[in-house]
């Protein structure tokens, strides 16, 4: 069955069937990523340690190839093999709780907390029957090197990621998964090169940080020199748990995924000047105007990130930006690209004197609107913020504001970016200039004029009749909202007759 699996297709369709064994279970749909991603990659480091045993054989003869620990990647100490759980009869649970929990011991380093923390001891979730089904599913997917690639292992990885998210879309899925298509229009603009350092501080599963170093890959550069060089902080133990196996499964051999929370506890400093570690780029997607994000913290936040100055309670967006900003190195070619909410754009108090200051500082680059109900877990528009520590000269006391919102392909329950649209977007951002009902490359003087907004109509204005549709899909529109309409009166009086308030 491996060698039928290269093709990618196959494995993908193979896992989700292995996944969907939880369906009708006491799992909620919202928690599966948490018990099948470690699942995947507990079998394979198995089977890529059968495969690392069989060569030791082969190279070593009869020698007992437990003499070699340095032909595994990984110590997979004695009994917690996959074949061993498999074999057990009664309390499974415990006993894959137990395989995790001694092979995180054996490989502190690298797989530190990378099964995350699910409870594979409770009887009333996983039932012995259940786990035993979920295991020889597994057990039919063989993982290993030569059956297998990198490549599409990870890339498989990353497609049962996105039905995760898919499937928890209302839960806000969004904070931590990022569709693809946005991921790569942020590296393109950055463009990450050899032997730089990229740090994403709220990086879900990783899909930042694997984005910019599959950038290097398509440049024809060695993302080997990004080793040592990529860093991640995420508050949500199962998410950075999924972000490290992320990595290792895309064969990312040294990096640093950090569970804390980034505002209160930033993970990542320097000694030598007590303040924050400093990177060449910095990218993320953060939670949209996050609510209790630790403003009482910030009054006097050690390592001095509120510079510009304290963001409300109510809206988190501009405490990391600030971050990303004192994240970034302050010499030579630094740069950060954030995603927003559009009010972050607009917004008076407190947020407004902050992102004047920034723009008063020259930081800001580029803005780019982008088209609603593009992320999961929230049908707003989001935008993307540029920023840089030096700009170029051409490009100093000037920002560019790009409306990208008509760029997307409708689908039923989310919208698109596909590649196309991400590719206009990079080209409008390269060249830099006026694009008719497009792009506007706006002075500081000009901003000021505003009032420092960034709010993107105050500068560029969609054609007239874009957003009209043809009269049929009105007329069409206009039935279906009035019909919703009246089915929400129906249920509304019915609940005041059950309710006693109407007769």
């Amino acid at each position: 069955m491996g060698g039928a699996l290269n093709g990618g297709l196959q494995l993908k369709s193979t896992l989700w069937n292995a996944a969907n064994t939880l369906r009708g279970s006491a799992v909620d749909r919202t928690d599966w990523k948490g018990y099948i991603l470690p699942l995947l990659f507990f079998k394979r480091i198995s089977d890529v340690w059968d495969e690392e045993t069989a060569e030791a054989r082969e190279l070593y003869g009869d020698a007992d190839p437990s003499l070699f620990p340095e032909v595994h990647r990984f110590v997979l100490p004695e009994g917690c093999h996959w074949s061993d759980v498999r074999e057990v009869a009664t309390n499974v649970g415990a006993a894959l709780q137990k395989a995790m929990q001694e092979i995180e011991r054996a490989n502190p380093d690298s797989l530190f907390r990378v099964f995350g923390s699910a409870d594979w001891g409770n009887k009333e979730k996983f039932s012995d029957e259940l786990l035993k089904d979920l295991i020889e599913g597994f057990s039919e997917i063989q993982l290993g090197n030569t059956a297998v690639s990198t490549d599409v292992l990870g890339d498989a990885y990353e497609y049962l990621v996105g039905k995760f998210a898919d499937v928890t879309r209302r839960n806000k899925a969004g904070e931590f998964y990022t569709p693809r298509s946005v991921v790569r229009t942020m590296v393109e603009i950055l463009d990450p090169k050899e032997g730089e350092s990229i740090c994403d501080p709220a990086c879900g599963t990783g899909g930042m940080l694997l984005g910019a170093i599959e950038h290097v890959t398509r440049k024809g550069g060695d993302p080997r020199t990004f080793y040592g060089r990529i860093y991640g902080q995420e508050k949500n133990l199962t998410t950075a748990a999924i972000a490290r196996m992320n990595l290792v499964l895309h064969g990312i051999e040294d990096f640093q995924i950090a569970r804390e929370d980034t505002l209160r506890n930033p993970a990542f400093t320097d000694s030598s000047t007590g303040g924050l570690a400093t990177f060449d780029c910095v990218i993320a997607n953060p939670p949209f105007s996050l609510k209790e994000w630790g403003r009482d913290l910030w009054e006097a936040d050690p390592w001095g990130r509120a510079q510009y100055g304290i963001p409300p309670e109510s809206y988190g967006d501009y405490a990391f930006v600030q971050h990303m900003i004192a994240s970034m190195a302050p010499d030579g070619n630094s740069r950060m690209a954030v995603v927003l909410p559009l009010g972050a754009l607009f917004r008076k108090s407190a947020e407004g004197s902050i992102r004047q200051a920034l723009l008063e500082k020259d930081f800001v680059e580029a803005v780019i609107g982008l088209a609603p109900n593009l992320f999961y877990g929230t049908q707003l528009a989001g935008c993307v913020m540029v920023l840089r520590r030096k700009k170029p000269i051409a490009r100093k006391n000037k920002v560019l504001i790009i409306d990208a919102s008509s760029l997307f392909r409708k689908g039923r329950a989310q919208n698109f970016l596909d590649q196309e649209h991400a590719d206009q977007i990079v080209a409008w951002y390269r060249a830099f200039e006026d694009v008719e009902d497009r792009a506007k490359v706006a002075t500081l003087d000009e901003i000021k004029k505003e009032g420092w907004t960034l709010n993107i109509s105050r500068y560029l204005l969609p054609p007239i009749g874009q957003d009209i549709p043809p009269l049929p899909e009105a007329v069409e529109a206009f039935k279906t909202a009035l019909a919703d309409a009246r089915a929400a009166e129906d249920d509304l009086r019915k609940v005041l007759v059950e309710g006693g308030w109407l007769q």
